[in-house]
């Protein structure tokens, strides 16, 4: 038996973060496969990682157990004989496909009563302290090693041909500079900063000559057209476009302004220039694993709270981050920086 089966957690950002666990995997085996399942909304990130061979979509809506789905898939798994599998998320359900499987060793975190499914069980880290990426990078390792001084950093592939299909087909200018905004966050309002500071950051922006894309899911069809209304000639992709769009697309860019949010750790992983706005989380949790980045984190006695929406009302935590503090951020990058075109 030889290879990994990673089972990869839901949210966007969070399976990018996975992928440090992945590199970690394949420079210490380079000659065993690595294989992940996950849901087919999350799935496509593991698409563009070099090291996966096989990025599998766990057929299921989300929070559904579809028992016979996941029987059906862990029966079909068996005939790979993968030698470990690595559950990142704690719920008994996601730990269904490797047992069916019959993977050997099934490693996870405690939590919702897996003894028996998982046969090497790890104690959680309770508190934010401690970088996702790195707890997750733990289960790669044997429970008493010592783990590196480094977290390896994400870096997903890009599509050339993708790309240039993507510009063709939506029209898009890039010979000019052209800031990515992502004004969306899964997690709630809390997470967003202020439309109108958007719309403020885009007008100023556009009288530089700089092209501004909105990019994010249909959930943020609504933020993308108030933005949009506030500031005319920004280029509305939300919606328009694919994950594996927005990957294409955001390494295309020459810099980025985003909330904490999913296609913020995208934008992270392409080596795009990232300016990042956290109001409620912190960015020594959940950060950009870039060098190329500018956070903007306030520290308010407030913060941070975790909530999804601003338990004091104000939201000063983003309020106070001013346009004004972004667009020269993003214009000292700009100014200074080599064009960047991503391939």
């Amino acid at each position: 038996m030889s290879g990994y089966l990673i089972v990869g957690p839901s949210w966007v950002g969070d399976m990018v973060m996975a992928h440090s666990l992945i590199i970690s995997l394949k420079q210490r085996d380079p000659d065993s496969p690595i294989d992940v399942i996950a849901p087919s909304w999350s799935v496509a990130v593991a698409q563009r990682m070099a090291e996966v061979r096989d990025a599998i979509a766990l057929p299921v809506a989300h929070r559904e157990v579809a028992w016979s789905k996941r029987r059906s898939l862990g029966r079909e798994l068996r005939a790979r004989k993968y030698a470990q599998a690595i559950v990142l998320p704690r719920s008994l359900k996601s730990a269904l496909v490797p047992w069916l499987a019959r993977i050997p060793k099934r490693t996870g975190y405690r939590g919702e009563w897996r003894y028996g499914i998982l046969n090497d069980v790890r104690q959680a880290h309770t508190s934010r302290t401690v970088w996702p990426a790195r707890h997750w990078l733990a289960l790669g390792f044997p429970p008493d090693a010592p783990l590196p001084a480094t977290v390896p950093f994400p870096r997903l592939l890009t599509d050339l041909e993708n790309q240039h299909r993507l510009v063709r087909n939506l029209d898009l200018r890039i010979d000019v500079p052209v800031v990515a905004f992502v004004p969306g966050a899964e997690h709630g309002s809390a997470k967003r900063w202020p439309v109108e500071y958007f719309a403020e950051l885009a007008r100023s922006l556009m009288r530089r000559g700089i092209a501004v894309w909105l990019l994010g899911s249909p959930k943020e069809t609504l933020l993308a057209k108030a933005i949009s209304n506030g500031a005319a000639g920004v280029i509305n992709l939300c919606g328009r476009t694919t994950l594996l769009d927005a990957i294409d697309l955001l390494a295309l860019a020459d810099a980025v302004a985003c909330n904490d949010s999913g296609l913020m750790h995208v934008a992270a992983s392409v080596g795009v220039f990232i300016v990042a706005l956290y109001g409620p989380t912190t960015p020594a949790y959940t950060p950009p694993l870039t060098d190329s980045v500018r956070t903007f984190y306030l520290k308010l006695p407030c913060s941070p709270c975790f909530a999804k929406e601003c338990p004091l009302g104000h939201h000063n935590c983003l309020r106070q981050i001013t346009p004004e503090m972004v667009s020269n951020a993003l214009l000292d990058k700009l100014r200074t920086g080599e064009p960047h075109i991503g391939t």
